[in-house]
């Protein structure tokens, strides 16, 4: 066992001795793995930079490649009145282009029900009347559409507790009961019963299911279904429009491929002129130009970011005073940018505009994409671009989309194979992260060498240390002894 402090016998300075010692074998060790593990850290943070913006590229080919709106259309409304939106439109990527004047003449609606006046058998102005002496249940329903549901009435219940009944059931279909007191004792108060159900021939009925006749003041016909009480006071109507001065109708405010492949949903009726005529709002269906183009210069940004990326990584630096990037001259980077490159200069059998140049993208000195300038007889690249939009508008989405050629479709196979969880550079990841473990267990392998080695210079000292005391101590007799 080591004592605390060497040299206190011999008056040595032989503690410091030994720490000389040992850091003097510790430090070239420490060093190179100190150097080790910066070059293994620099490695994963570099692979790890590289791995997240391969996935941003990924997912932006992906959406690329399954994108349904590069062939996209666009409608355009121009409506009488800038500040009225008479109807919204879709159009798939299949509608023809077209121009066609659309006017709305009547919105869909459901049905409406009121009860009679007080003095014809109805309510009293009270809401608190109540309906029925005995109990029974009334059941709501809409033409054929299978929607319904039924409300117990108990004996009484009052014309507002039917109400809350009505509103608050969990199977109701979109019926909406309300009181209105007409102030007059004639009138009385009267429930108001509204569906959401709209077109034609969706009137609301309400069944006496149990043919009370109190009950007939809130029913349209009795529990057969033949007898008539009351009666809509507003029947449930189609939507209404002309197309092109074609009349077109829809059980709902949508109008589904009435024009093919293309939908529009009425929002409010055409203002009419002085002769008492619709108005109509013009619809053109065209090419989404300006979206596409938009995605196809966000493609041409998010390729350069990876170039920019890897160069930053890969670089040597110019001088002694500029670092290498942490992955310099890595050719699993360069294996990606080379890659890369081959696939965006490819041609692509499947759409005739053969490849990216035609888009007017080409590629600079440094690897990276830009909408060219140079003329080469077919205009520059901005022309080339636009002169692609107006010309081979669905062209482009099979240069991008085709299964087998499409540049999205191989870019994504491509990047793919690198950024996932299971592709080479999170093998090189998870490779590095062992050697970075290994550097652990050799930090450790050291300090218990030195701890051994310290143990032996301070045994072989510690000698040293009570051999001199021991010759100090018998000088200093023989001096006491001549003295």
């Amino acid at each position: 066992m080591s004592i605390q402090s060497l040299g206190v016998g011999s008056g040595l300075a032989l503690d410091d001795l030994v720490n000389q010692l040992l850091e003097a074998e510790r430090a070239p060790k420490t060093a190179r793995l100190d150097a080790s593990e910066e070059k293994i850290e620099a490695e994963i943070s570099g692979l790890g930079q590289i791995k997240s913006k391969l996935s941003e590229f990924r997912d932006t080919v992906e959406e690329l490649k399954t994108d349904r709106d590069l062939g996209g259309r666009e409608p355009t409304i121009t409506n009488p009145d800038e500040e009225t939106e008479i109807f919204t439109a879709d159009a798939s990527n299949s509608a023809l282009t077209g121009s066609y004047k659309i006017a709305v003449t009547q919105l869909a609606s459901g049905s409406r029900i009121e009860t009679a006046d007080a003095a014809s058998g109805g309510f009293t102005k009270s809401t608190d009347s109540v309906l029925s002496a005995g109990s029974g249940s009334l059941t709501f329903k809409v033409g054929s559409t299978g929607d319904s549901f039924s409300i117990n009435v108990t004996a009484g219940m009052t014309l507002a507790e039917l109400r809350e009944a009505i509103n608050k059931h969990d199977d109701n279909f979109g019926v909406n009961a309300n009181i209105i007191d007409t102030g007059t004792a004639g009138g009385g108060a009267k429930l108001v019963f509204t569906s959401d159900i709209t077109g034609a021939g969706n009137d609301l009925s309400i069944i006496n299911d149990n043919d009370i006749a109190e009950l007939d003041r809130l029913a349209t016909t009795d529990s057969a279904e033949t007898a008539t009480y009351l009666t809509p006071v507003k029947t449930a109507e189609n939507a209404k429009a002309t197309i092109d001065g074609i009349l077109v109708e829809s059980d709902t405010n949508e109008f589904e491929n009435t024009i093919q492949n293309v939908s529009f949903e009425a929002q409010e009726v055409s203002p009419l002129n002085a002769s008492g005529d619709p108005i109509a709002s013009t619809l053109k269906i065209g090419y989404d130009k300006e979206g596409l183009e938009e995605k196809i210069r966000k493609f041409v940004d998010d390729y350069n970011n990876i170039i920019d990326e890897i160069k930053k990584l890969t670089k040597y630096g110019e001088s002694d005073l500029e670092d290498d990037g942490a992955l310099a001259g890595d050719s699993l980077l360069r294996g990606i940018q080379t890659g890369l490159a081959g696939i965006v200069g490819d041609s692509v059998g499947a759409s005739s505009l053969g490849g990216l140049f035609q888009l007017g993208i080409e590629i600079d000195s440094d690897g990276k994409m830009e909408i060219g300038t140079s003329d080469f007889g077919l205009g520059s690249g901005e022309e080339r671009l636009e002169d692609a939009l107006d010309d081979a508008f669905d062209e482009i989405s099979a240069l991008f989309t085709d299964e087998t050629d499409g540049i999205a479709v191989r870019l994504y196979d491509f990047v793919d194979q690198y950024s996932s969880s299971s592709g080479l550079i999170s093998l090189r990841e998870r490779a590095a992260k062992d050697s970075r473990e290994e550097i652990y267990d050799d930090r450790e392998t050291l300090e218990l060498r030195m701890m051994s080695y310290e143990q032996i210079l301070r045994d072989k000292y510690l000698n040293l240390d009570q051999t001199v005391a021991q010759l100090n101590q018998t000088g200093s007799a023989l001096l006491a002894s001549l003295g």
